[in-house]
Formats: structure tokens, sequence, C-alpha cells
């Protein structure tokens, strides 16, 4: 998952605020030290972090409105401020022109040419026309590898190989780019940001006068993020920035916060190593997700990528409901496998940020859909619409008909309860919970 530890942390510290009797002076103090520590474990700018801090402690002097409690304007004010502190609002591209142009810059290894390729892919989905094109002539294998990464995904792609002047490159297929709705240009990158590298950008923005200049950073960097947007930010004046690598760092709160010193906000983030993990960067979700409210807004738009409106609104009731069957386990699990892990379709599920789930357990049950479905065709219509009845004697017949072990068939019963379990908790048991549905209409984003 994102952001684990600093996430972890935040929970924690709403937590505090939940089960305290009173809220005052001295609580307000140690959630505040709580939040700086978790935050600078992160890698989070020191004075950005006091920053934040201050506006924490300044708002929860304020007396809270009509119907809400201290504790429950105290968890607003929490929300408010960390969503302020990442932006605020989406950074949304407008795609208003044929064709709309996006250059990418960072320095080596940042993952542009991966981040060309999901880019391509989240505008492809969308139904628009789109191009990749290799401008970078200084990194063996570049031509080829984004060459590689636009078959995969199915999009067109441009590049002179052996071309060693990115502005010629570009110029050779200037005519050709009124056939696209948008263009993606991969450019080089060295490992400091230096004078050479600096005049090609100048010279290749010149040719190319993109709409869009994304800066692509690795959110593994930490706090050197911060130095680099602002040198990209004063040479190449970028729009806006792709973190990447951010579910497999504990720095993370670096390269969030290093835009917080720019103009340029976060577009998108990549959340996994397939072409589908990247996330269009919205901060009241974001934070959502890290204080284990969720994010039904993404998990509803991550479904209707793989299944139908329907059929994602039926999804979502079932999940609500708590109740349901063998049958229903299973669609269910299919269709999340489709949208990404488990484990980051779960962090998006409210309530379900809060319960301590085992992530050997989530990972372990993405490989046994396939077995399952054995199981399950052997199945009488009673034992899948009310597993309840099945006994040692039928799942002994249902090892024998489907090949499988009685043991991976009380396996597969056991995950059953566990997700019926774990869906009757998100119906508000736990004062996290009922203390968001109570607030929700009041916190923006929820």
């Amino acid at each position: 998952m994102v952001l684990d530890k600093l996430g972890d942390s935040l929970k924690n510290t709403l937590n505090k605020i939940t089960k305290s009797m009173f809220v005052d002076e001295k609580l307000i103090n140690e959630l505040v030290k709580d939040i700086q520590r978790a935050l600078l474990q992160s890698d989070t700018n020191v004075q950005l972090v006091f920053s934040l801090s201050k506006a924490i402690k300044e708002r929860a002097k304020e007396d809270p409105p009509a119907g809400v409690t201290k504790r429950e304007q105290l968890v607003k004010v929490v929300y408010e401020e960390l969503t302020n502190f990442l932006g605020k609002e989406a950074y949304e591209i407008k795609i208003s022109k044929k064709p709309t142009q996006i250059m990418l810059v960072g320095l080596f290894g940042s993952g542009k040419t991966t981040t060309a390729g999901k880019l391509a892919k989240y505008y492809k989905k969308r139904g628009l026309k789109i191009a990749v094109m290799q401008t970078d002539t200084w990194r063996p294998a570049a031509y080829e590898q984004l060459q590689q990464t636009a078959e995969m995904v199915g999009v067109d792609f441009l590049g002179i190989k052996g071309e060693k002047d990115p502005v010629n490159i570009y110029l050779s297929f200037e005519k050709k780019l009124n056939d696209y709705d948008v263009v993606i240009v991969d450019t080089a990158g060295r490992d400091a940001l230096s004078e050479e590298l600096i005049e090609e950008l100048n010279k290749l923005h010149g040719a190319v006068q993109a709409d869009e200049k994304l800066l692509v950073i690795s959110a593994d960097i930490g706090q050197a993020a911060q130095k680099q947007a602002q040198a990209f930010h004063d040479t190449c004046h970028v729009t806006g920035v792709v973190i990447t690598k951010l579910e497999g760092t504990a720095k993370g709160g670096g390269a969030l916060s290093a835009c917080a010193v720019t103009d340029a906000k976060i577009a998108f983030i990549g959340v996994g190593e397939k072409v589908d993990d990247l996330e269009v960067f919205h901060p009241q979700r974001f934070v959502g997700r890290l204080l284990g409210m969720g994010d039904i807004e993404t998990l509803l738009e991550k479904a209707k990528e793989v299944i139908t409106e329907e059929s994602a609104k039926d999804m979502q009731a079932k999940f609500m409901k708590g109740n349901f069957n063998l049958v229903d386990l299973y669609e269910q699990m299919k269709a999340m496998k489709k949208m990404g892990s488990f484990g980051k379709i779960m962090e998006m599920i409210p309530g379900m940020g809060q319960l301590k789930m085992p992530k050997d357990m989530l990972k372990t049950q993405e490989g046994k859909l396939e077995k399952w479905k054995f199981a399950m065709d052997s199945m009488t219509k009673e034992e899948l619409e009310e597993p309840e009845v099945l006994d040692a004697q039928r799942i002994d017949r249902i090892a024998s008909g489907s090949g499988l072990k009685i043991q991976e068939i009380r396996e597969l019963l056991k995950q059953y309860r566990q997700s019926k379990k774990m869906m009757k908790m998100m119906k508000g048991e736990g004062d996290i919970n009922k203390m968001m549905k109570k607030m929700k209409g009041r916190v923006p984003g929820m």
C-alpha cells in the first residue's frame, strides 16, 4: 500500500482523538507531536512540517460549529490541513486542443519512460488517440524501451533510431502530430541537473511548445525532491509533477511535500509497477486513504474500467451490505483482481483502513481464484447460496469432485467467513467510523 508507515501513524493519531474523553491543550500538543514525528520519518521537509503543525494548533482552538463535538472538529481540522498541505485540489490536465502535447522531464532513474507508457494507457482508456515520442538520445536502449512500451499499451511510437539531436526527431514528426489527440514526449535525463541538460531541455521545449511539462520524481529520493522540483521549475517552468515508486518507499513524504514550495502541483502518482498503476492525485482522496477513511470515488472509477457501471454499483452495495454467498464472494474478488492488488482496493473502502488485516492473507488469496472456481463447480446450488450447510461429509465430496485437497476447500470457507465478518464491521462499528458517518458532508470530499 501507499506510504504504509505514514498512514498507520496518522490512523493511530486519529484513534487517540476518538478515545479521548476531553480535548484540551495537552491532547492537541500530543497529537501535533505525533503528526510531526510521522511526517518527519517519511522524510517531509522540516519547515513545512512546522508550518502544518502551527496551522493545526491554531485551528484546533476554534469553537466547533453547532452539532459537532470538539473531538469531531479536531479530526476535521487534521483532515483539512493535511489536504491543504498536499495541494488542496486535484490538478486537472485539460485535453482541449489537438494535439495536446505533454513533455516529461526528470533525472536518470526517475521513471520517465515507464510513466510515458502509463500516461499513454490512461488516456487511451478514455477514448483518445495517443502517440509517444522518443527524444532521449543519451540513455542506451531508450529507443527500444519506449518502442516496446508503446507496443504493449497499443499506441503509436514515434522515434528515429541513431539520431543524436532530439529537436530533429521532433521536427521530423511535427506534421504527423495533428493525427493524435495526445502526444507524450519522453526526454533525456542526467545524473544531476547540469547546464548541458538545461540547454537541451530549453531547445526541445522551444520546438515542442508543450502544453504540459510534467516533472517526474522518484519518491525514494526523499527530501532531495524539494531541491530537484525547484530547480526544474526554475529551468523548465514545469506545470505539474508525477511521483513514481510511491508504493515502495517510506520516504514518500519528501516527494509529496516538494511541490508545496513550487507552483507545480502533483498531477499523477505511480502506485505500482504495472502499466495501469497510475492515479490522478486527488489530495482529499489521498488523505482519506492515509487516515483510514477510504476513497470510494477512486474505487468506483477503477471498477468502471473493468465492469459496467451497473455492476460497479451492485458490487458497492454488496460490500456495504455485508451479506453475500460464495458466488458473490468469487465475483467480487475476480472483479477486484482486475482493478489492482487486493491490498490497494481494501484501503479505498471506507472503514477497511482501520482494520488490522494480515497482509499475507490478502496476497495469498489473490492466486487462489482458479482453484476456488473448481471447488464451486462441484457444489450444489444450496451449498453455494448457503455455505453454512457445508459439513465434513460435504467438504470431502467437494474435494474429491474438484480434485483439490480438503484443506483448500476449508481455506475457501475460511476466506468467506473472514470476508463476511469484515464487511459487517464496515457497517459503522467502531468510534472512528461512526464519527466519519456523522461528519459526512461537513468535510470536503467525504
